[in-house]
């Protein structure tokens, strides 16, 4: 996270600011640059009208500035002509008006060159954002329809580089290079001709440094790109060993690691400074060398301008406004060299952004509006049926096999096993989180396909031991379960859940606000929150995923009373690591490599001493006959 952060403040400098990093350093390549780019194109054609507005007014904003060389050039040699006649002895006056009309021209063009450049940027910005903004919408919507599967493939960070970082990246580019590489190819074209009315030879002198330049600039890029390599891998490490280390401080105090902690940054932090030093000391040559060419080209204009004074095949004007026309034309140069390495890796962010649209989407068949379900006391709801259902994450490892369950309504059905069995994700398969590779699924009767995916999921309700809590109010955090609650309903759950006292002992009550990490409160009461977040959805069936773990002895008795009323009109599935627990279950499945090997109730499977028996015995010192007896 911290090396994204990182990243992203690196994307936010402006062009002109990341010239000399971005001419050094290799861009991350796309693997399919046309394509790439012309897909990300098609995002700006709402925006056709604004892109040409942008494309007018840069050339008229470039146009006026490419002029006015020109124009101080024949002031001066309005000024020029008045004194070689005086110095010839001559009594001619300066030409004030014809002067005073050069230098308004002069200052008009000036002040319109700005207004337009701010308009171009203006009205860029405005495109660039609106654009980017309908790409992050896109993105974050498609995110919310992929399956579960790609969050499992896929670490968070990468995907929060994507919908940030890049997209950050991309913005930045549109914003700040897509003006300034119509402006500089402007600029190059525009320069080249108003040299050329000016004289063509001393043009050509021009032209023949532009090899010397691209010699340049690829010779000390390369020399710095793996400079540049290495600085970006000692930041990760740096960025990674310090987000380790502050989020492990407890562990790291406790076992007397501080100095060793301290040691190893100090390490890394030599290595990456020295990274830095290198790489930009070489990259920074590039700008001395771009201006040793440029004073060469200068230095010789300014050699063979003079003789031509002398000979009066060139004005002084002349001279002197060709002269700031080749000092100008190394400028887009090096800003178009830029702009083409930074375009690299913009290209490379929208293909990363592009391959999140491309994935593959949970298909529904069914899109129906639904309401969550009205429970009446007598009907008899949560019936859930498996018959030879099979599953695996990849095709050639099997993980369920042939698996039947037939659970009826109102039961208490466990499930235990070792780490890997399956149980994990045989909840998974119900919430359809995965879908089945072969058999069949219904509850109630209906099958699990008929229904979306929101009416399936409306009808559950679940509690993990890995809890989830947003940054917000307690009393929203409760609400999240049935938004539509009144508050009555809320308070209501929360006592059902025992999180009433707790939450009224704080200063701001059901108001206090979740922090970020929300760490102030403690690991227990976020259990009662989400255990009360889930009494309030009221669902057909719960899933409990060892619910009570993270909570004391006394608050764990209080829950399990709580639990009990809950469950008590409703199925549930409790995957239990404590045995102890779940011995009062109407079922208890035993599942081992994706099977269940037994099943029974608690009395039954440990009379018939088999896998059951060995597990509950390995969680108690007692002798078996105590064991039974318990």
């Amino acid at each position: 996270m911290s090396e994204t952060k990182a990243q992203t403040r690196q994307s936010a400098v402006p062009v002109g600011s990341r010239t000399m990093a971005a001419m050094g350093q290799a861009p991350q390549k796309a693997k399919n640059f046309g394509l790439t780019f012309k897909r990300l194109l098609t995002w700006f054609r709402p925006f056709r009208l604004h892109l040409f507005s942008v494309l007018v007014l840069a050339i008229l904003s470039t146009s006026f500035t490419i002029v006015s060389p020109k124009l101080m050039g024949n002031a001066i040699d309005l000024i020029t002509s008045t004194l070689m006649l005086h110095l010839q002895g001559g009594t001619a006056e300066f030409d004030h008006p014809a002067i005073n009309r050069v230098l308004l021209l002069l200052l008009a063009f000036y002040l319109f060159s700005s207004l337009f450049l701010y308009f171009t940027q203006w009205i860029m910005a405005g495109v660039s954002q609106r654009t980017v903004q309908s790409m992050r919408d896109a993105t974050a919507a498609k995110l919310r329809r992929l399956p579960l599967s790609y969050y499992d493939s896929h670490s968070h960070g990468d995907i929060l580089s994507r919908v940030t970082n890049d997209l950050d990246t991309i913005s930045t580019t549109l914003q700040q290079s897509a003006t300034q590489a119509i402006t500089s190819v402007i600029q190059i074209i525009g320069f080249v001709i108003m040299m050329l009315t000016i004289s063509p030879s001393l043009t050509l002198v021009v032209l023949a440094t532009l090899p010397l330049y691209a010699i340049t600039t690829f010779f000390i890029a390369r020399k710095s790109q793996p400079h540049f390599a290495a600085q970006q891998k000692q930041l990760g490490l740096l960025s990674s060993h310090v987000e380790e280390m502050f989020t492990g401080q407890v562990v790291v105090k406790a076992f007397g690691h501080e100095e060793k902690s301290i040691d190893t940054f100090k390490a890394i932090n030599d290595d990456f400074s020295h990274a830095y030093q290198r790489a930009n000391f070489i990259s920074g040559i590039i700008f001395p060398a771009m201006n040793f060419i440029s004073n060469l080209g200068y230095v010789l204009i300014s050699v063979v301008g003079g003789l031509w004074i002398t000979s009066g095949r060139l004005s002084v004007g002349g001279i002197v406004a060709f002269i700031q026309y080749s000092r100008s034309f190394s400028q887009p140069i090096m800003q178009t060299a830029s702009i083409a390495n930074i375009l690299q890796s913009t290209i490379a962010c929208a293909e990363r952004v592009f391959e999140v649209m491309d994935e593959d989407e949970e298909q529904d068949p069914v899109l129906s509006r639904f309401k969550p379900p009205v429970h009446n006391e007598n009907e008899l709801r949560g019936a859930v049926k498996l018959d030879n259902i099979s599953f695996r994450y990849e095709a050639d490892q099997p993980l369920i096999e042939d698996l039947s369950l037939d659970v009826e309504p109102r039961h208490i059905i466990a499930i235990v096993g070792p780490t890997g069995a399956g149980k994990t994700t045989l909840v998974n398969l119900l919430m359809r989180f995965y879908e089945l590779d072969a058999g069949e699924y219904s509850i109630d009767g209906q099958s699990a396909h008929s229904l979306s995916r929101s009416e399936l999921r409306s009808r559950f309700g679940m509690v993990l031991q890995d809890t989830w809590l947003f940054g917000g109010t307690i009393y929203d955090n409760i609400a999240f379960g049935r938004p539509d609650a009144t508050r009555d309903e809320v308070f209501a759950a929360a006592t059902a859940a025992h999180a009433d006292h707790f939450v009224r002992t704080l200063p701001e009550g059901y108001d206090t606000v979740l922090n970020e990490e929300v760490n102030n409160i403690s690991q227990g009461q976020k259990q009662l929150l989400t255990i009360a977040r889930a009494i309030l959805a009221n669902p057909d069936i719960l899933i409990l995923d060892e619910a009570t773990s993270n909570v004391d002895t006394r608050t764990e008795m209080q829950i399990q009373q709580a639990m009990k009323k809950l469950m008590k009109n409703r199925t549930s599935f409790v995957i239990a690591h404590r045995l102890s627990t779940i011995q009062d279950a109407e079922k208890i499945l035993v599942m081992d490599k994706g099977s269940i090997v037994e099943q029974g109730t608690h009395s039954e499977l440990m009379g018939q001493k088999g896998f059951y028996y060995d597990l509950f015995l390995s969680q108690f010192s007692a002798e078996p006959e105590t064991a039974l007896e318990s």
